[in-house]
């Protein structure tokens, strides 16, 4: 059986109104009366600028490893380096600071000149990209600092470590990251050039191909405004 449900007479209060001339007179013409012209607000810009969504910033993924400070003031994390992280002034100062052979040289002969002198030898044979790559060809030292040769071996992960600092390098100055095969064939010979600043030993024998490239024991600092100098030519940039 159907219950009939009684109406029952709505409330004045509830009541919709007949005509327009109930509603109250502001509403009907400020909130629906036509606009004259819409204009579309932009609240992301202020005087101009930009100003974003008003969103937090998305989390920087967190960098592998530690962070060391450079010369010029930057963090840079060796083990997991970024091309905004590299600066000329910090590989040439780095390199500039540092000896070759650990040190075991008769005179002070940093990994910066050695760079140089390679570039200057290079540059009129196979030019100025080739040059530039000779003068770089080191530059994971001022991350990694300069391992004698018969220690790398035995750093495990260094080598591969090296590997991207120096893909990091020649990406932040438009080079390819293939080294080329003449400046590995100066980095040898040059050796045998260099042994002058050493104790002469027996071994010494087997580096017979000199570039013929005198060594000019340059201070630190002259090494670095020679490596700076040399960058700016071959790159055309501003050290």
């Amino acid at each position: 059986m159907m219950l009939m449900r009684r109406e029952q007479p709505v409330p004045a209060e509830l009541a919709i109104p007949d005509s327009q001339n109930h509603y109250n007179d502001d509403i009907a013409t400020t909130t629906f009366a036509p606009l004259d012209k819409y204009v579309a607000a932009n609240d992301n810009h202020q005087g101009g600028r930009y100003i974003g969504l008003g969103r937090a910033a998305p989390a920087q993924p967190e960098r592998y490893g530690d962070f060391m400070q450079t010369y010029v003031g930057k963090k840079f994390w060796p083990m997991d380096p970024r091309v905004e992280d590299v600066d000329i002034r910090d590989i040439a100062h780095s390199l500039a600071m540092q000896c070759r052979y650990a040190g075991h040289c008769r005179r002070f002969y940093s990994v910066a000149e050695h760079c140089v002198i390679m570039a200057d030898w290079l540059l009129p044979r196979y030019g100025k990209r080739v040059a530039l790559h000779a003068l770089l060809h080191d530059a994971s030292e001022a991350y990694l600092v300069d391992i004698p040769r018969p220690v790398k071996p035995y750093l495990g992960g260094y080598k591969a470590a090296e590997l991207r600092v120096m893909q990091v390098v020649h990406d932040a100055f438009g080079l390819n990251w293939i080294m080329p095969p003449e400046v590995k064939m100066a980095d040898e010979r040059i050796i045998a050039d260099e042994l002058v600043n050493l104790e002469p030993m027996e071994w010494h024998a087997k580096w017979d191909d000199p570039l013929g490239v005198p060594l000019r024991y340059y201070s630190p600092e002259r090494a670095e405004h020679e490596f700076l100098v040399a960058f700016s030519f071959l790159s055309g940039e501003a050290a």
